[in-house]
């Protein structure tokens, strides 16, 4: 087994080989002066099981370039196998046509990857599921949830919890999350009047008195869930936290996540930790890496990888 990291996220890719007890495979990927991307790897991979770990994060569109080049590296190298890491799945939200004469991106960078010399797929909490169709190759598709599970229960030990989700379309997430920990399920149910007019917030569940927990799989603005979370407040919850998945926090995100209500905002490492979520006063990091790294051991060793998740 080899494992190679592009530029995302390093960190994730080092705390993997780590738990593989796997150094990083030496590689070079860098960009000529007009930003063209060059890769280069420094170790025979030939007849190799190399996994590459490149999250599709902003920049998206460099971090996709840098991985179809790797892939194309490797293929012309004879790796014997090459598996495409994507803790997270950019486009994953342009997963449908919403309206005429757009795009399904989602599905055009399934099939350049696939292009690229990808035999195939490891990724975290894809946005919507039918996404694995859009690959002609296997993809293996893991849950946060383990870890997710976890933290909670550590942290919410003696609490009278109950799981939120934040909008209606996050409701079977939310309710799996909910059976894993035996606890209740409530939906915030946001609907907008009219245009340009806020959005009326109602609670679908019993929270009076209770620790609230938000769960969803990408927080992008974080609009939604500090609106949310405000809604829950004002509804009777005695405490609001929320575990998501992907924190992409772009723009004023992270300001807006530390002026809210919300105790604390999760998320795990799938992206690159910045410098202002690491000093934000309610924003917590927690690591996938152990659960990655176990999904490539079993990859390699062709051993089940839903079994994980038993």
């Amino acid at each position: 087994m080899k494992i190679l990291s592009c530029n995302s996220n390093p960190g994730l890719a080092e705390a993997m080989g780590a738990y593989l007890g796997v150094p990083l495979t030496r590689a070079t990927v860098r960009r000529f002066p007009d930003m063209e991307i060059f890769v280069e790897i420094h170790e025979n991979v030939r007849g190799e099981d190399v996994f590459v770990v490149q999250s599709t994060s902003y920049p998206a569109n460099d971090h996709i370039m840098e991985l179809l080049v790797s892939l194309d590296a490797l293929r012309r190298a004879s790796a014997k196998r090459i598996t495409a890491v994507i803790p997270y799945f950019g486009y994953a939200r342009q997963d449908r046509k919403p309206g005429p004469r757009t795009p399904i991106s989602a599905k055009l960078v399934a099939n350049i990857i696939t292009s690229a010399g990808a035999d195939r797929v490891l990724t975290v909490d894809l946005h919507a599921g039918q996404i694995q169709g859009f690959f002609d190759i296997p993809l293996d598709h893991l849950y946060a949830a383990p870890v997710i599970v976890s933290d909670i229960k550590a942290n919410y030990k003696e609490k009278n919890v109950v799981i939120v989700s934040p909008d209606v379309g996050g409701v079977v997430r939310a309710r799996a999350l909910a059976k894993r920990l035996e606890a209740d399920l409530a939906i915030v149910d946001k609907r907008r009047e009219r245009a340009s007019v806020s959005e009326v917030m109602n609670i679908i569940g019993d929270i009076e008195g209770r620790h609230c927990i938000l769960y969803d799989d990408i927080v992008d603005s974080a609009g939604t869930l500090c609106n949310a979370a405000e809604a829950l407040m004002k509804g009777g919850a005695a405490s609001v936290a929320a575990y998501v998945t992907h924190g992409v926090l772009s723009g004023k995100a992270v300001e807006r996540v530390t002026s809210s209500v919300l105790t604390s905002l999760v998320i795990t490492d799938s992206i690159a930790t910045t410098e202002s979520i690491k000093v934000a006063r309610n924003i917590r990091v927690i690591s996938i890496a152990p659960l990655l790294a176990e999904a490539l051991r079993r990859i390699s060793e062709e051993t089940s990888v839903s079994s994980l998740f038993d």
